[in-house]
């Protein structure tokens, strides 16, 4: 059977289910990397996507998003040690499904049993409290515009509203200097 839309589970209700040691046959996180770029260098702008919704964000939505934000920002940059593009979240929730036919003529076939347990198909994070970080990148003064673009590409991919905020990045040095004046 082909996946649901993401509009099936972006609501949650009750608390999560996230212990996997008590669940077989939890399919692994689609996430492959969570870091990217080079974290040791000089930046000066944090970009964050940031939710304004509150629910959840199955993992293939969420690697979907880092794929293309890691591709948006590399094709501007050109050279892959002038960022760095973290993901926050990690997906914890394991998703249910109760499987039933789909086809015309199914209610013949079957009735299913009603509120069932289902089987599990994935995972997903959850975001319960507005403002919470999905993902952030940290870039170059000239590389800004970029990372700005990336996220709004990549807010397209995911089933909850999102916005981007810029934050500059305060140095060390410049602090500790006018301390010391």
């Amino acid at each position: 059977m082909p996946l649901r839309p993401g509009r099936c589970y972006r609501h949650f209700s009750g608390p999560p289910y996230t212990r996997k040691e008590y669940i077989p046959g939890v399919p692994g996180p689609k996430i492959t990397k969570f870091t990217m770029g080079d974290p040791n260098k000089e930046y000066d702008y944090v970009v964050k996507l940031v939710t304004k919704q509150v629910g959840q964000i199955r993992h293939n939505a969420l690697e979907a998003a880092r794929v293309i934000v890691l591709k948006q920002i590399s094709k501007a940059v050109g050279n892959e040690t002038d960022f760095f593009v973290w993901v926050l979240k990690y997906p914890h929730h394991v998703i249910r499904e109760n499987k039933m036919m789909a086809f015309a003529g199914a209610d013949r076939l079957q009735d299913g049993m009603r509120l069932s347990f289902g089987k599990p198909i994935g995972t997903a994070v959850r975001i319960e409290k507005l403002g919470e970080t999905l993902m952030l990148a940290k870039v170059k003064k000239e590389h800004l515009e970029a990372a700005k673009k990336a996220f709004k590409v990549a807010m397209s991919k995911l089933p909850l509203d999102t916005q981007i905020v810029v934050e500059p990045i305060q140095k060390a040095q410049q602090n500790t200097g006018a301390q010391t004046q």
